[in-house]
């Protein structure tokens, strides 16, 4: 029976060996007195649902420990397993070691607990990645001490090592600092906080905070995370996101101020002046959290800092001219080289965002690679170590289901396969490069989260595939193995009262193209024969037509689709609504392809059948920083048309724009295209980017549209002199 079905261990181990016979699970396991006392504690309160311990003399004991010579750099993690029909043995040369061994126990006690027996084994384990990590903004929204011990525990639970505490940023500074009290008296507050999606620009007008944690408590934390053999690395943000310092000691900016921390989400153009006040206020700062956090690396940020203030900054414009520097990007390189061999100097590290490579690397940096991969393929081809954690993959403030049927996320689209999906190491790099890539790590960004029992959501149950990713075993092409076995989690977290997402179990959709336009494909995590769906825009019930493959969408409609399970409803009502033109279906190509975070479907996304909600930038929208949409229709003939239509979005906030312009072409060859219509910046701002013109009566073969992005994002707007984001939907004809 064991032998046919995979264990229901996450992350899975390396090595398995299954053996004859069973360990019989008794009532109370005897556990040796000689174990290791913090970890073997932690074991105790962690399986006391399952089963009872009490400790025992060695030579009675059921569970065992033995720790093996001392092993090469590299081997902490490792650890082995061995279950007997008498007794359990546990082997490794560390207490980390040993603590991880304890995890896989604790989920083989977990998942046998009914049938009363483990299946005799041997487990040879260690991870491939040395960083796992989790990150968590505490400044947006903020958490208590409780909170993030829990979430602490999460990580535990599924092998992950490293939290990365967010505790500073424009919104909140969250850690006291003694030698600078302001900071948390006047920037762990804000007057009000940004409420809904981010388009309609409406706020609670309730004070948020004070919120912070003091020294005492983040000691609590970090010897929390100690005992449980994670690493805690703060984060504390330069020379942007610094609203919330600024606003407590004004001085330190370009201008004079007064600033207040901020109550919008999004990033702002005043930030740290690069003066000697500054940095002595930074070092300050630094050894204090140097003194609190014995991590290795010290995040330092230094992400999405505007040059707006430091292009107008008499003081800037001299330091760059007196140190040779070629711009405001070599000016930020300045800074962080500076903080750098500050943090060198205590015997630390620092790492940052990949911004930090901006006008050159400090020598001993590590990346943070979350723009996409290219920081960490930059980073480890110069020899630097890097972390993972593209937004494509790792941001877990995405959607992780079908928007129309989630909690008000931040955007993009990233389901558990797609995480699930992930390698570390880019396939750019050689094996010599490839030993630069520490691991990897998921982020959650809390502008859209409000309580922990929204953290818990948006975590779980990615966070297991980030756990399986981190460890090395995730295996894409058996996906479905992995879903089940996060199925079976479930019932472990149930247990423990967490609040976890249960999109896998709502109807997926996915629209195919087919011989005479669409074809819907329906898909859930438990059989498709539970589908039921409706093309009249009411409720499916179980009377309603059983699903039994993709469904044709001939003309404009709604679908409406659940999943049922012994006459039950199991899921959220699934609706998509189609409007069809005469592209939809057809054959597209895209001269620049879309950012990885909002590519959901490619090129055919633009001739699905989808108008975009304005409200959720997920999987209905394409983005493209820096880039003109330039996209080719084939109709297969020779087609009439008068009507070309799309949309174009405008956030500027998240440093979306509409679009500066935009041409239709036609063409009988795909070589010579003809100009049937151009539209300017000024009549798309009338039109809001909601785009339909009148191109008069067409009658060609292949349609070209070329929108074209809005460049450089000017002066006084977010993310000033960085590449705009242009947004599109949909490319229809009537």
């Amino acid at each position: 029976m064991f032998a046919q079905n995979k264990l229901n261990l996450i992350p899975y181990p390396q090595n398995i060996k299954l053996n004859e016979g069973n360990f019989t699970i008794p009532n109370v396991l005897l556990v040796s007195s000689e174990l290791p006392k913090n970890e073997t504690d932690y074991f105790k309160k962690r399986i006391a649902s399952v089963l009872q311990s009490k400790d025992s003399k060695n030579a009675d004991a059921q569970l065992v420990y033995s720790q093996l010579p001392k092993g090469a750099a590299g081997e902490e993690e490792f650890y082995i397993l061995e279950v007997s029909p008498k007794q359990i043995r546990i082997q490794s040369y560390t207490r980390q070691g040993y603590f991880l061994a304890l995890q896989t126990l604790s989920q083989l006690l977990e998942e046998y607990k009914d049938v009363k027996k483990i299946p005799a084994l041997k487990i040879e384990d260690q991870p491939n990645f040395a960083w796992r990590g989790m990150h968590l903004d505490v400044c947006r929204h903020f958490f208590t001490v409780d909170e993030v011990k829990q979430y602490i525990d999460y990580l535990a639970m599924y092998k992950l090592n490293t939290f990365h505490w967010h505790l500073t940023d424009d919104q909140g500074w969250r850690i006291e600092i003694k030698k600078y009290p302001k900071l948390t008296q006047i920037g762990s507050k804000r007057k009000e906080s940004m409420i809904g999606a981010y388009v309609d620009n409406t706020f609670d007008g309730k004070p948020y905070g004070p919120y912070f944690y003091t020294q005492q408590q983040i000691k609590e934390v970090v010897k929390y995370a100690q005992d449980r053999h994670i690493t805690v690395v703060p984060e504390i943000e330069m020379p942007g996101h610094a609203l919330a310092a600024l606003s407590a000691y004004p001085e330190l900016a370009c201008t004079k101020g007064p600033f207040e921390a901020a109550t919008k989400w999004g990033v702002f153009d005043d930030v740290f002046c690069p003066k000697d006040e500054t940095f002595t206020f930074l070092e300050n700062v630094l050894d204090e959290v140097i003194q609190l956090f014995p991590s290795q690396y010290i995040h330092i940020g230094g992400d999405e800092c505007p040059k707006t203030r430091w292009k107008e900054c008499a003081h800037c414009q001299d330091l760059i001219r007196k140190n040779n520097l070629k711009d405001e990007h070599g000016l930020q390189s300045y800074f962080i080289h500076r903080i750098e061999k500050y943090v060198n100097s205590k015997g630390r590290k620092i790492i940052g965002w990949d911004e930090i490579l901006e006008g050159g690397l400090a020598p001993n940096a590590a990346v943070m690679s979350w723009t996409g991969v290219n920081g960490g393929i930059e980073a480890a081809k110069s020899k630097h170590f890097a972390v993972m954690t593209p937004g494509a993959y790792c941001y877990f403030d995405h959607y992780q289901g079908d928007p129309q049927s989630e909690p008000n996320a931040f955007g993009g689209f990233t389901p558990l396969d797609k995480v699930y999906s992930y390698n570390p190491v880019p396939s750019e790099l050689n094996a010599e490069q490839a030993k630069y890539i520490m691991g990897v790590q998921a982020n959650l960004w809390t502008e859209y989260i409000l309580d922990f029992k929204q953290v818990q959501y948006m975590i779980f149950p990615r966070l297991m595939a980030l756990s399986e990713v981190g460890w090395g075993t995730s295996d894409p092409e058996n996906y479905k193995d992995f879903e089940n076995r996060v199925i079976t989690q479930f019932k472990v977290l149930d247990k423990m009262k967490v609040n976890y997402a249960k999109s896998i179990y709502n109807i997926s959709g996915k629209v195919i193209p087919a011989n005479n336009g669409i074809d819907y494909e329906l898909s859930t995590s438990q059989s498709s024969s539970g589908i039921r769906y409706t093309l009249d825009g009411t409720a499916p019930s179980l009377n309603s037509k059983i699903y039994q493959g993709p469904v044709p969408i001939p003309s404009s409609l709604t679908i409406k689709s659940a999943y049922f399970e012994d006459g039950q409803l199991k899921s959220a009502v699934s609706t998509q609504e189609f409007t069809i033109s005469k592209t939809t279906g057809k054959n597209i190509s895209l001269e620049q392809q879309p950012s990885e975070n909002y590519s959901f479907g490619g090129a055919f996304t633009l001739v699905d059948g989808i108008i975009g909600n304005t409200r959720q930038l997920g999987k209905t929208w394409l983005g493209f920083q820096g880039k003109d949409v330039i996209a080719t229709i084939d109709f297969g003939q020779k087609t009439v048309f008068s009507e070309v239509y799309f949309n174009t979005l405008e956030n500027k906030g998240s440093w979306i724009h509409l679009a500066k312009s935009a041409k239709i072409f036609v063409s009988d060859d795909n070589k010579n295209f003809k100009l049937i219509k151009e539209i300017s910046k000024e009549e798309i701002q009338n039109a809001k980017g909601k785009i339909r013109l009148n191109v008069g009566t067409q009658n060609a073969k292949y349609l070209k549209v070329n929108i074209e992005n809005a460049g450089i994002i000017p002066p006084g707007n977010p993310g000033a002199d960085s590449n705009a984001w242009l947004f599109v939907d949909e490319i229809g004809v009537n």
